[in-house]
């Protein structure tokens, strides 16, 4: 089995579910008491999202690379960014390392590709949402991606840093999550494009297919691990 390298912290809640669902995810494919081989440097979140505040992504995406060297170091054969918005910096990250980073939004858009769809709507950060590097990744693979208005952009943005990202999880945010998801036309699907918003929402609570990228991210890497010694 391969080692898997995550990059983490960003928030530690999310991160806390990218190794969970690692180990669970193992051992539902190998049984007894197999784990998921892992090396995870988890940063000092705030940190990263005072530099996120200031635009200042160049540093930001520095103190990343410098990070998965030292992940790559430990030991492991490929990487994970553990946050979608820091997929902002992806190319500082991979140029980092001589190991491959899987990029989240590929294993989104390609789950997205295989259900058949191809219009989406998009839940993240208001960096996410608002900037293009995410969209065009996504687009690159020939989907149609939707984003909520500027005010639901902003409540989005605020129940994530505000609330989630500190472990508050409230039926209020939920219902407001669900609205805003209601107002996007034509969507087939929604992507749940930061990692902390699956502690808030799964598909019981969302009534077209919902694409969590913690999930599919952790999908993807799993297979990868076990697959190199099949």
């Amino acid at each position: 089995m391969l080692t898997i390298g995550m990059l983490g912290g960003m928030s530690w809640e999310s991160s806390a579910e990218y190794y969970r669902l690692a180990n669970v995810l193992v051992r539902e494919r190998l049984g007894g008491l197999h784990s998921a081989k892992v090396v995870l440097h988890s940063v000092d979140f705030a940190e990263i999202e005072r530099l996120q505040a200031e635009g200042r992504w160049d540093d930001a995406g520095k103190a990343l690379a410098e990070a998965a060297a030292q992940v790559q170091a430990g030991g492991a054969d490929f990487l994970l960014i553990c946050t979608n918005t820091m997929h902002k910096v992806f190319d500082q990250v991979q140029a980092a390392v001589d190991i491959p980073v899987i990029h989240l939004g590929d294993t989104t858009a390609q789950a997205i590709r295989q259900a058949g769809f191809t219009t989406v709507g998009l839940l993240g950060t208001g960096f996410t949402m608002d900037q293009a590097f995410y969209r065009e990744r996504l687009e690159s693979h020939g989907l149609k991606v939707l984003v909520p208005s500027a005010e639901d952009r902003a409540t989005v943005h605020r129940i994530i840093y505000d609330e989630l990202c500190l472990g508050i999880v409230r039926e209020q945010s939920r219902r407001a999550y669900q609205d805003v998801i209601a107002r996007f036309e034509g969507a087939e699907g929604v992507i749940l494009g930061c990692t902390e918003i699956e502690l808030l929402l799964s598909q019981a609570d969302v009534p077209i297919p919902v694409f969590p990228t913690t999930r599919l991210h952790v999908e993807a890497a799993v297979e990868r691990a076990i697959q190199a010694n099949l």
